[in-house]
């Protein structure tokens, strides 16, 4: 599958890869998670990660070898695909993974540091955040989008009185989006889903191979884009 973000492609050539970051996850919908207890061939989820139409995903630090498969799917897609590094505590690490090909640091916590350092070298940031004065905090250090974590807390619902308040800023739900409810955060003021057991099953996979990735993937770029199609253009969304 070849993902048409209906946009020429000279206005998207001509973002930096930060904003190309921001843009695609938004674009898309998604930002899936490879998160593993060992190694594994990385290639081969990103992959079908890619196929499925995703261009910016993400693999956590406690993944064994994270940091060597960012630079290796970095290397293989370059610009088609977009990796980021999820669980990212401290700014050494965010530096390590910028120079390894990452585009994107994603945190489940605010840490003006990482955001800094993120932002120095170009790439995107998404630190995680809950609460109304949390997203004012991520906002006022520069977050590129707000991570809201543990989504399935709050709900759906729970988008939409954060937008209430903050109706500019990107939020991005993780954990708790299933194929029931991923349109209904669409449609509550989330710009984009985003998880590692929503793409990862991992007895889903041993069944029917990475190809469920794909098909995991292409089933919510369908069912946002879906819910976006009569909402109203606003900036966060």
């Amino acid at each position: 599958m070849t993902y048409d973000s209906g946009v020429d492609e000279t206005i998207i050539s001509s973002m930096s890869p930060r904003e190309r970051v921001v843009f695609l996850t938004k674009r898309t919908g998604v930002l899936p998670c490879i998160k593993l207890r060992q190694k594994d061939d990385y290639l081969a989820y990103a992959r079908a990660m890619y196929e499925g139409g995703a261009r910016v995903i993400e693999i956590t630090m406690t993944t064994p070898g994270a940091l060597a498969a960012i630079h290796d799917i970095a290397e293989a897609f370059g610009d088609r695909l977009f990796v980021a590094a999820g669980t990212v505590l401290d700014a050494a690490t965010a530096r390590e993974v910028i120079l390894a090909g990452g585009r994107l640091i994603v945190s489940p916590v605010i840490l003006p540091e990482v955001v800094e350092m993120a932002h120095r070298y170009g790439a995107a940031c998404y630190p995680g955040a809950f609460t109304a004065t949390e997203c004012l905090q991520a906002m006022r250090v520069g977050a590129d989008m707000v991570k809201i974590f543990p989504a399935q807390l709050g709900g759906p619902k729970y988008m939409t009185n954060l937008r209430m308040v903050f109706p500019d800023v990107n939020l991005i739900p993780s954990g708790g989006s299933s194929e029931s409810n991923a349109a209904e955060y669409i449609r509550s003021g989330a710009c984009a889903v985003s998880g590692a057991r929503t793409f990862m099953n991992h007895e889903r996979i041993a069944q029917e191979g990475l190809d469920w990735i794909t098909r995991q993937v292409r089933r919510y770029i369908e069912i946002v884009q879906e819910a976006k199609k009569n909402l109203p253009p606003l900036p966060g969304r």
